[in-house]
């Protein structure tokens, strides 16, 4: 897992969020409170299972990666907090739709593409 540290080292001056990989957030990180937090208890996976779906995504052939997209809290608190998952990718929409199919409400609310179709941005719920 990567450190806060590390993230505010890579924000720079401008303190531009960096988008971390999959193993950099999840790998050794037993905080259930840093990603959706106000779903954790009510829905959400547990961090492992949400890895787990996440990574399953990540190794298909139309995907090119799956970042987590940091809250600038992570600044502030010294510690990781997600706020979205990005996901690049050629799949067209109905495959996308496909992938959060059984998985609403906490895990996944939000897809929609951006940059044609070769973007699509996969927000959880609780973390706009």
């Amino acid at each position: 897992m990567i450190s806060a540290e590390q993230v505010i080292y890579r924000a720079g001056d401008e303190g531009v969020m960096p988008l971390i990989t999959l193993n950099e957030f999840f790998d050794g990180n037993d905080n259930e409170g840093s990603i959706a937090p106000n779903q954790w208890g009510y829905g959400r996976p547990a961090l492992a299972e949400l890895a787990e779906r996440l990574r399953v995504i990540e190794q298909r052939e139309d995907v090119a990666w799956v970042r987590v997209q940091l809250h600038p809290e992570t600044m502030e608190m010294e510690e990781l907090a997600g706020e979205a998952v990005a996901i690049c990718t050629t799949a067209g929409e109905s495959v996308r739709a496909a992938w959060i199919d059984g998985a609403a409400g906490p895990l996944c609310a939000l897809l929609t593409a951006g940059h044609g179709a070769s973007r699509a941005w996969l927000s959880c719920l609780g973390l706009r």
